[in-house]
């Protein structure tokens, strides 16, 4: 069956589900209720699903425990996760749809719930700024070799994360006026 819209839902009876006709697919998850193939669409009942990463960013909508489980496990991704780098864009989003429905007299999970989500991305994109960084440092370094020594060989390229430690204006005057020899002997005896 071709579902074309989803309505997502805090929370749902049994009876109001009886009424629509809804009915749960065999190769659904829990929570996911198809209506019929009339309205080709379903209702996704939040509290209902189950917690995996492929419904995280469906239960961060939740309400309650439900959110808060999400919340916890959305901090607990490690910065090598391959969604890593998506959660900075889908928490952007989500958090410039709260801040715009935000109220005086806005429910307190939602603040809790904005609060987290602007701190984990902030931290994310520090993270990513960081990394940046590293690598931009790291590709510094490997092309002032390949302009001094011509091809950065496997023996060079050994030491070129111990030389990006440093600060800048600390290692490229090693850079510009060591020999290769040099820059090998100094490096290896501080990476052992």
């Amino acid at each position: 069956m071709a579902v074309s819209k989803y309505n997502i839902i805090l929370s749902i009876s049994k009876n109001l589900l009886d009424n629509a006709r809804a009915k749960e697919a065999e190769n659904s998850p829990p929570g996911i209720y198809y209506l019929r193939d009339l309205y080709k669409s379903a209702i996704i009942v939040i509290h209902q699903l189950p917690r995996t990463p492929e419904t995280l960013w469906l239960r961060l909508l939740g309400r309650g425990t439900v959110q808060q489980q999400a919340i916890q496990e959305l901090e607990s991704l490690p910065q090598t996760h391959r969604w890593r780098g998506n959660v900075i864009e889908l928490v952007c989003h989500f958090l410039a749809v709260l801040a715009l429905r935000q109220n005086p007299e806005a429910d307190p999970d939602e603040e809790v719930l904005i609060v987290t989500l602007a701190q984990l991305y902030e931290e994310a994109i520090a993270q990513l700024q960081e990394e940046t960084r590293q690598q931009e440092k790291l590709r510094f370094v490997t092309n002032l070799l390949r302009v001094r020594f011509g091809e950065v060989e496997e023996e060079l390229l050994t030491i070129v994360e111990e030389i990006a430690t440093l600060p800048s204006d600390e290692f490229t005057p090693l850079l510009l006026q060591l020999s290769r020899e040099e820059l090998l002997e100094r490096f290896r005896k501080d990476a052992e």
